[in-house]
C-alpha cells in the first residue's frame, strides 16, 4: 500500500504537489469512490484509480537531460504562448515534467522525467542535492565577498547554507568575472539574489551540474536520455538525506 499522491506521481500524472491538489479537489477516485484525504493509501496493482474519470496508466519511466536555452519557460505550457521546455522534446511520447526550475533568463542543465517520486526527492529541501552554476557577474568580486557566499549570506528570506565558490574566469580589464558556485538549496532566484547581495549583478547564469551529473558538451536546445550509470548516481543523490514521510 502506498500513499495515493505517490502512486499518481509515479504514474506520471503530475508532480506530487499537483497530485495532492487533484486529490483535495475531489478529482481522484479509487474503485469508483472519490478520495479527498491526502493520507489515503492504495494498491496500484489491485485498485482501479482514476483522475477526472480516466484510469491512470503505468508509463515507462524516462529520464532526460536538457540544455535549456535562455528565454525558455521551465514549464509544460504557458498561457502567454511563450516557448516552454517541452517544445524542444516533441520526439518524446511520454509526458515529462521538469525537475525543479531554471529561470526564464537562465540556461543550462535541466532534468525532466515522469518519475514523480524521484523528482520529489531531488527537489525536497531535506536532500541537499548539489547544483553547480557558472555565473558571470559585473566587475570582479573581491575574495572576501566570495568568502561571504561560502559561509552563507543573509537574504530577505534568511541565511543561505554554505556554498562552494571559486573563480572560473576573470576579465583582464576587470569588467566581469565568471564564478563557479555550488549550492544545495532551491530558493527562488537564489543565486542571482546571492550575487546581488554582494553588489555584483548577474549577467549570465548557466547550470552545468545537478546531482552529480554534468552538462558537458550537450548543445544548447538539445536533449538526451540518461545512462543507467547517470540514473544510479542521481538516485544516490536523491537518497542522501531521506526525509521522514509526513
Amino acid at each position: 500500500m502506498e500513499r495515493l499522491q505517490k502512486i499518481l506521481a509515479n504514474a506520471g500524472v503530475a508532480s506530487r504537489r499537483k497530485c495532492e491538489e487533484l486529490i483535495s479537489a475531489g478529482k481522484v477516485a479509487v474503485n469508483g469512490e472519490v478520495v479527498t484525504e491526502l493520507g489515503a493509501k492504495s494498491d496500484p496493482d489491485v485498485d482501479v484509480i482514476t483522475v477526472s474519470g480516466r484510469p491512470i496508466k503505468k508509463e515507462k519511466k524516462i529520464y532526460i537531460m536538457f540544455n535549456k536555452p535562455k528565454g525558455v519557460i521551465t514549464s509544460v505550457s504557458d498561457p502567454q504562448g511563450r516557448s516552454v521546455v517541452t517544445d524542444y522534446l516533441k520526439d518524446i511520447k511520454e509526458r515529462l515534467y521538469p525537475v525543479g526550475r531554471l529561470d526564464y533568463d537562465s540556461e543550462g542543465l535541466l532534468l525532466l522525467t515522469n518519475d514523480g517520486e524521484l523528482a520529489h526527492k531531488l527537489t525536497h529541501p531535506r536532500h541537499h542535492v548539489p547544483k553547480t552554476y557558472h555565473v558571470t557577474v559585473e566587475r570582479v568580486p573581491h575574495g572576501k565577498d566570495l568568502e561571504r557566499l561560502q559561509r552563507g549570506i543573509k537574504l530577505e528570506d534568511g541565511m543561505t547554507a554554505p556554498a562552494d565558490v571559486e573563480y572560473h574566469d576573470i576579465d583582464p580589464d576587470g569588467k566581469f568575472a565568471t564564478i563557479s558556485i555550488t549550492i544545495r538549496e532551491g530558493r527562488n532566484r537564489q543565486v542571482r539574489r546571492m550575487f546581488d547581495a554582494i553588489h555584483h549583478p548577474v549577467t549570465r547564469l548557466k547550470r552545468i551540474s545537478f546531482g552529480g551529473l554534468f552538462l558537458n558538451n550537450l548543445q544548447r536546445g538539445k536533449h538526451r536520455k540518461l545512462s543507467e550509470e547517470e540514473l544510479a548516481k542521481l538516485q544516490e543523490a536523491a537518497e542522501a538525506a531521506e526525509p521522514t514521510e509526513e
